[in-house]
């Protein structure tokens, strides 16, 4: 191991990295250094992501050097003309993202790739937002989303604007490994905008993607939007400027953003974990709500791909949503919008509406589409998964509305093929503007549609474990439950093997890609779902229990109900994953 760090140090080009691995060397730190060089940083659908430093197995200069010759190779061997329509860079505003990016752009230039690079800090959609609109052959952004400030990462978007799929990671991956061996082609910035290679992303580029989003018909609203205000927060991150602008552009007046979280800060000072679902990540956005009467607190993630909101309650405190929550409302209102514009649509578009959301979020959203008429798809989750399916559909550019993740992941409209907290937070606005001209407000329009469908509630909760010899999915799968928190299990679907079983002996084949995921639907009408982690003793379960309700029904009896099945239910289930490794609850 000794020749392979002695030969990193000879290559590094940041002079921060090689001083810290210098250090590691001179104090004898053995298991630092064979935690940083017993392999590299895996190159998946979702790119990189990694601690900062020094090594193979974290985000650094040379990392990103090797990666990006990794991906101009694939992209000139799998892409026609890559070199003219070349590849939109963009970054977050993390302590090394624009470095890694100028990075980037050096090495796809050398290969004689354009580069579109964006002139700021961006967020994740409208760099990808780019690759349509400038017919590009793939984007590059560097963030790492809502991780920690030690992190940082290399998003790739594909010419068709989504997130890359299989086969592409595993050939970029190749082709990244084939680099690491070899010197870097590298081009100054200035050298490479003389032989124009280079073109800069300015104003007029942002505002194309605020034209693009705010002229769908989507987003025409009759409602005045002065009739809310709203608290704002980007959380450190990059979505500020473009959030106000586009609220602005749409009409809301009545916006105060939190000053001391408006602009890129890569400490995220004072949040400990800049995502918005964690607990205490929008203390100040709902303080600042309450201190000014806003209907609507609301957040981007730190590359504003995410959306959160909390609202005011009758009480005038702040009830903060779920994901699947937010979906609701979002597809029950853009599906109603839909259909009240379909004489327009229909002499050249008679299809359905089109909306999906993953494997892991609400099974409302197929009720709700069920009710409009509309088209319901599943995905397995990730965007990468949302998007391109969705683009299979025949009326897609005409008929797609929405899909989401339950992890505050919205795609509105096909203008960006990916998740965007940017549009979500404007037809959030819109949403709620509408409700509050009709007299109504976003937690009454909730407990209408749930006496309309049901009560649904889903949590996810992850389990560490500790053992190391077989895990969890196996001895599941050798073993299925028949029974989970005392309830029958009726169906189990096993995504590794793309099967169902049903109660009584019955097995039907899955239409989904094999992934490493476990689905149970128990009695009751509740579902448990068990993704294990591929690379730690990890588990992340999902829960979903579903009460009826009907209009006479006391709502905040059928919250509690729902609530005491949930406790219950995930209280029984850890304690029978923890005793299946052995471990005491």
């Amino acid at each position: 191991m000794l020749e392979r760090v002695t030969q990193w140090l000879e290559r590094d080009p940041d002079p921060r990295t090689r001083e810290e691995l210098q250090y590691l060397i001179d104090e004898k730190m053995h298991d630092e250094l064979d935690d940083r060089f017993r392999t590299r940083l895996k190159f998946g659908t979702a790119g990189l992501r990694g601690k900062v430093g020094c090594g193979p197995n974290r985000m650094n200069r040379l990392v990103v050097q090797q990666t990006a010759t990794g991906l101009g190779h694939y992209l000139v061997n799998k892409v026609k003309n890559v070199s003219k329509r070349g590849v939109v860079i963009g970054y977050d505003g993390r302590n090394d993202s624009k470095q890694f990016a100028h990075d980037c752009a050096s090495v796809l230039t050398a290969l004689g790739i354009k580069v579109y690079f964006t002139s700021r800090e961006a967020p994740t959609p409208l760099v990808a937002f780019g690759v349509l609109h400038l017919n590009c052959a793939a984007a590059v952004v560097i963030t790492a989303s809502h991780n920690p400030p030690e992190y940082n990462g290399f998003k790739v978007f594909w010419e068709n604007g989504a997130q890359i799929l299989p086969p592409h990671d595993k050939g970029i991956a190749y082709e990244i490994d084939v680099a690491a061996d070899k010197p870097i082609p590298l081009m100054s910035l200035d050298d490479a905008h003389k032989h124009n290679l280079l073109e800069w992303l300015g104003e007029g580029y942002e505002q194309a993607y605020q034209q693009a989003i705010l002229n769908q018909d989507l987003l025409e609203s009759e409602f005045d939007p002065s009739s809310i205000t709203i608290a704002y927060t980007a959380l450190h991150g990059v979505g500020g400027p473009l959030a106000m602008s586009m609220l602005n552009q749409s009409g809301f007046r009545n916006v105060i953003n939190v000053q001391e979280q408006h602009l890129p800060n890569g400490d995220f000072p004072g949040i400990e974990f800049p995502n918005p679902e964690e607990k205490g990540a929008m203390d100040m956005v709902i303080e600042l709500a309450d201190s000014i009467d806003a209907d609507l607190a609301c957040a981007n993630d730190p590359d504003a791909d995410r959306f959160a909101v909390a609202v005011r309650t009758k009480q005038g405190e702040y009830k903060k949503l779920s994901g699947d929550q937010i979906g609701l409302l979002f597809a029950d209102y853009l599906l109603q919008r839909f259909n009240d514009n379909r004489e327009s649509r229909v002499l050249n578009h008679p299809s359905a509406p089109i909306v999906g959301n993953t494997i892991v979020s609400s099974r409302l959203l197929e009720q709700v589409a069920a009710y409009y008429n509309a088209e319901y798809y599943q995905a397995l989750t990730g965007f990468k998964w949302l998007s391109n399916i969705a683009m299979q559909y025949p009326h897609f550019e005409s008929n797609y509305l929405l899909s989401y993740e339950e992890s505050i992941g919205y795609c509105i409209g096909p203008i960006v093929r990916d998740k965007d907290g940017l549009s979500a937070l404007v037809v959030f606005a819109q949403l709620a503007a509408q409700l509050v001209a009709q007299g109504s407000s976003v937690l009454d329009k909730l407990a209408s549609l749930y006496r309309q469908y049901g009560y649904y509630l889903t949590e996810q909760h992850s389990i560490q474990l500790t053992y190391s010899d077989t895990s969890i999915a196996e001895k599941l799968r050798e073993n299925p439950p028949q029974r989970i928190a005392g309830l029958q299990v009726l169906v189990y679907e096993d995504l590794q093997q793309s099967l169902r079983f049903i109660e009584g002996g019955a097995t039907q084949v899955l239409n989904l890609p094999c992934s490493d995921v476990l689905i149970y639907y128990l009695e009751e009408n509740i579902r448990v779902i068990v993704r294990p982690s591929g690379t730690e003793p990890k588990l992340k379960c999902y829960y979903e229990v579903i009460e009826p309700m009907s209009a006479n029904d006391n709502f905040g009896a059928i919250e509690r109900q729902a609530q005491k099945t949930m406790d219950k239910l995930i209280d029984a289930h850890q304690i029978s994953l923890l005793a299946l490794s052995g471990q005491q609850s």
